[in-house]
């Protein structure tokens, strides 16, 4: 290991999932359902790096593998009158809220058919009727935005939330403070989440930060902060869950730091010369995947022949993605600055 290490949890440990899954309100049926989208993202971010290899997708991309347990545990969390927005790695946040995996791929491809026309790629997809407010490749780029949507929902009286994430390099930003302090003074609906993915670029959170865990940061502004182990799906559900709560209920913002860790290089231009094989190797043994699929095997509510059926379910989900994406019509020339300029 680098001089990353994991610091003591907010939750404990999860042991016995139907126990656990029972305080928290989930069905058998949710639990298998959180599998298999887990496994829906990460197939799909090992086809985006495939079909980047073979020069199909435009621009570059930022891949979350091992990082499926933040974005499922808080995708089944959000409601769907709630409000997202995303960071540049937040392909799994967007699948985790209900996208169309097939829209995804087109938009990845450039296609007409995609989430944006094919004008956003990667880091730039959003869908506004669903309340996906968009993704952004600016560091910290929607904190300063989940105060203003806060504030906008305070106004209007209603019942949602604003959830925003970013990753543990934006927490350094000057932005997330002033946002702090405005969400703190008027009691704004707004969920901090921090993906605390151990890298900004290729700085380790540790030598660059002052102060972690960053949930410190937040309740010197009097936010309620959690700092939890993001590769623990039910422990991100259970925290997500309360904080989601807390702010609908307008007692005012709440922060969530979720520690986790990427597989992938920071984008398609990494070639990772700042870790180590052997760090990498030893996060993967606490797979957010493996480790889930572990208890609900335990615990007797799948079996090793209903993994293979998952995987060959979502391997086809994301095959006929491909195939949409690929037989899709490219944007017209003539319309190239059609939806992107007002």
């Amino acid at each position: 290991m680098s001089n990353n290490h994991l610091m003591e949890f907010d939750n404990e440990k999860t042991t016995d999932v139907l126990e656990k899954s029972k305080q928290l309100g989930l069905l058998e049926k949710d639990l298998v359902e959180m599998y298999r989208t887990m496994i829906s993202i990460r197939l799909f971010e090992e086809m985006a790096d495939k079909l980047y290899a073979l020069g199909k997708v435009h621009g570059t991309m930022h891949l979350s593998a091992g990082q499926e347990g933040v974005a499922v545990g808080t995708g089944k969390v959000m409601g769907a009158e709630d409000y997202l927005l995303n960071h540049h790695r937040g392909h799994g946040h967007f699948i985790a809220s209900g996208a169309d995996i097939k829209k995804m791929m087109a938009e990845f491809l450039g296609k007409e058919t995609g989430y944006c026309k094919g004008r956003g790629g990667s880091m730039h997809i959003a869908d506004v009727e669903a309340n996906n407010l968009g993704a952004n490749g600016i560091v910290g780029g929607g904190i300063q935005l989940a105060a203003g949507v806060g504030l906008a929902i305070k106004m209007m009286g209603e019942e949602r939330v604003v959830l925003v994430i970013f990753g543990d390099g934006a927490a350094n930003q000057g932005i997330l403070y002033e946002s702090f302090n405005m969400a703190a003074i008027w009691d704004l609906p707004v969920v901090y989440l921090c993906e605390n993915n151990q890298y900004g670029m290729s700085a380790d959170v540790t030598r660059v930060s002052s102060k972690v865990p960053f949930k410190e940061r937040a309740t010197a502004h009097g936010i309620p902060g959690y700092y939890i182990d993001g590769n623990d799906v039910l422990a991100v559900y259970e925290t997500m869950a309360n904080a989601v709560e807390h702010a609908r209920s307008r007692k005012g913002p709440v922060f969530v730091e979720a520690q986790t860790y990427r597989y992938f290089g920071h984008s398609k231009s990494d070639r990772n010369l700042y870790r180590t094989r052997d760090e990498i190797e030893e996060w993967k043994h606490r797979d957010p995947i493996e480790r889930f699929q572990k208890l609900l095997v335990d615990a007797n509510i799948i079996t090793e022949e209903d993994i293979e059926k998952i995987y060959q379910e979502m391997s086809q989900l994301i095959d006929e993605a491909v195939e949409f994406a690929e037989n899709s019509p490219e944007p017209d020339v003539s319309e190239v600055t059609e939806w992107v300029y007002a």
